[in-house]
């Protein structure tokens, strides 16, 4: 039977199990399939995928397989430089916006905390988040490699932590956002833009206490929700704070 030898590189090894991470992969197949079906028949999705090369010649995903292929395949690159090789990911977005998935939905929150625009719903099925981001140029944040792997998504990363925080800093880190925070920017609620309020306007959504402690107010164009500056508001910039002091201790230590 015809077969190929592939070889998975740096973070793709993640969805490896242990004892195939870091070896060459024997292949074996029928035809001339795709190496992008090879690739996810190993359980790599796509979206993971960057740069292929076959026979060390850089291919793109409709490449056909071969007996005898050698195939190497690497992850997005961080900081090392690929000059002019030709690239299996899509060009970068010019705003990183996100949908994600029913399991996320407290990452969501954090990412529009830090002013990023998040599309989430606890009802959303995998057909809807994989063609919203598809209709809409949306990154899918997901923990479910079955959905990045629908053809239909272009742009998505597999989130590997279950830890919201670290899956916050996983985020930050593997689509460089770190100089593009804009906190108090969306509603935490519905991921709707936040505004400045009048307090005659917002009154009667206002409890008693808040009414007499505060005069400055802003509100969801969205869903109305208001808010204001009390003690939550110094909690959230310690918590970015302590983000951006993850960051500088881990500054230095690879890539």
């Amino acid at each position: 039977m015809p077969a190929a030898i592939f070889r998975f590189y740096a973070a793709l090894n993640d969805f490896l199990p242990q004892c195939q991470r870091g070896s060459r992969l024997r292949y074996d197949f029928n035809g001339n399939p795709a190496v992008k079906d090879a690739i996810e028949a190993l359980g790599i999705p796509h979206p993971e995928v960057d740069l292929l090369l076959i026979n060390g010649e850089p291919v793109d995903f409709q490449a056909l397989l071969n007996d005898g292929d050698h195939i190497s395949v690497f992850p997005r690159f961080g900081c090392f430089p690929v000059g002019d090789v030709s690239r299996v990911k899509p060009p970068d977005l010019d705003e990183a916006r996100f949908v994600l998935d029913v399991h996320l939905g407290r990452l969501a929150e954090r990412l529009r905390m830090l002013g990023f625009d998040a599309w989430y719903s606890n009802q959303a099925d995998d057909a809807e988040l994989a063609h919203r981001s598809s209709r809409e140029q949306r990154i899918l944040l997901t923990r479910d490699r079955g959905l990045l792997k629908r053809s239909e998504v272009v742009y998505g990363y597999c989130v590997r932590s279950l830890d919201p925080r670290a899956q916050v800093l996983e985020v930050l880190n593997r689509f460089a956002l770190w100089d593009l925070f804009q906190p108090f920017k969306r509603c935490t609620a519905c991921n709707g833009l936040i505004h400045p309020a009048s307090k005659d306007a917002v009154l009667d959504r206002l409890l008693p206490g808040t009414r007499e402690a505060y005069d400055a107010f802003y509100a969801c164009d969205r869903c109305g929700k208001v808010y204001w500056e009390g003690m939550h508001v110094d909690e959230m910039r310690e918590w970015i704070e302590s983000l951006r002091a993850a960051r500088r201790g881990n500054d230095g230590h690879g890539c």
